[in-house]
């Protein structure tokens, strides 16, 4: 079939169709299926920026880092983990304070106790009431003298309990910027865990007279790298740097 010529085409060539030596002109392919989507460039010069994941490169809380010191407690972050030297001057320091507290105590303990005593030499040997009068007086002397341990039991075990759960820290602690939390959430120990820390050091003293130093030096024997004492293990505690 022929067609008219184009008005527009003088010479009356026919347009080049489509087949043998012309190459299919191919449609604009669309994402999709077998095509990759063409992804957006950044601008040279500047890092693509990768979304991170929540808590990406930090270890998950309780681990110690490479056994450099270091631990990541919740709540608190990264934080150094308490030397064994400013954990013995901590106690050190809290010797001493305790020491000039029990000092006066026991003086005065003592001297009552004494001066009860002597009221035995001052009864009347002639008297009836003779032997009630040295009874008594001896009676007190006793008395005074328990009276002065049970202050200093009492005192230790608020001074070291007391601070402990309710601080997190003794004076000697204080004063060496040290801390004592709880491992799983950064906490102060609270009284539950303050006295099961105080009261195995205590058992220890009181059932064999070197367990109290053998308690305190446990933490040498934790091999995990927290330096964690027995007494610190049975309490879920830690001791660290602030």
């Amino acid at each position: 079939m022929s067609y008219p010529p184009d008005p527009n085409n003088p010479y009356g060539q026919q347009p080049p169709q489509p087949g043998y030596g012309y190459p299919q002109q191919q449609p604009p392919q669309q994402p999709g299926y077998g095509y990759p989507q063409q992804q957006p460039q950044q601008p040279y010069g500047y890092a693509q920026q990768v979304p991170q994941q929540p808590g990406y490169g930090y270890p998950p809380p309780g681990t110690i880092q490479a056994n450099n010191g270091y631990i990541n407690i919740a709540h608190l972050g990264t934080v150094q983990v308490a030397t064994m030297g400013q954990r013995f001057l901590a106690r050190l320091l809290d010797g001493l304070v305790t020491g000039v507290v029990v000092g006066i105590a026991m003086a005065a303990g003592l001297a009552g106790a004494v001066g009860l005593a002597n009221k035995a030499n001052e009864c009347d040997y002639t008297s009836s009431d003779y032997n009630t009068c040295v009874s008594n007086a001896s009676t007190s002397a006793v008395a005074a003298f328990f009276t002065m341990f049970a202050v200093i039991a009492v005192f230790s075990l608020l001074y070291e309990w007391l601070l402990i759960s309710l601080a997190g820290a003794t004076v000697g602690k204080m004063a060496l910027g040290l801390r004592v939390v709880r491992e799983n959430n950064g906490q102060h120990p609270g009284l539950g865990a303050g006295f099961v820390r105080f009261i195995i050091p205590m058992v220890g003293y009181a059932v064999c007279g070197i367990g109290l130093l053998l308690v305190y030096l446990s933490p040498f024997f934790d091999n995990s790298g927290k330096l964690q004492g027995w007494h610190d293990r049975a309490a879920g505690t830690l001791v660290i740097k602030k």
